[in-house]
């Protein structure tokens, strides 16, 4: 899995990179801000920030890792158990 982060969604290296990972099998998700640019249609999921600001997109792409991380982790938890 790889996870592709560009405010804009227009990152070429972030969209190129995307677009490796799939060819090598791997499953993207993006995090895009704005309308999501090319890499909302690159990456097999997208979360688009609908947002101006830099600092507010980036903020909430933030957000979701850390929702993503404590999914993970109570699922290995409890895998353990």
């Amino acid at each position: 899995m790889l996870f592709g982060f560009s405010t804009s969604g227009n990152s070429g290296n972030v969209v190129q990179a995307v677009e490796q990972a799939k060819q090598k099998g791997c499953y993207t998700v993006g995090f895009a801000g704005k309308q999501g640019g090319k890499l909302a249609t690159s990456a097999d999921s997208c979360l688009v920030v609908p947002g101006e600001q830099t600092e507010r997109i980036q903020e909430v792409h933030i957000t979701f890792v850390h929702i993503l991380c404590e999914l993970v982790e109570r699922a290995l938890l409890s895998i353990q158990d």
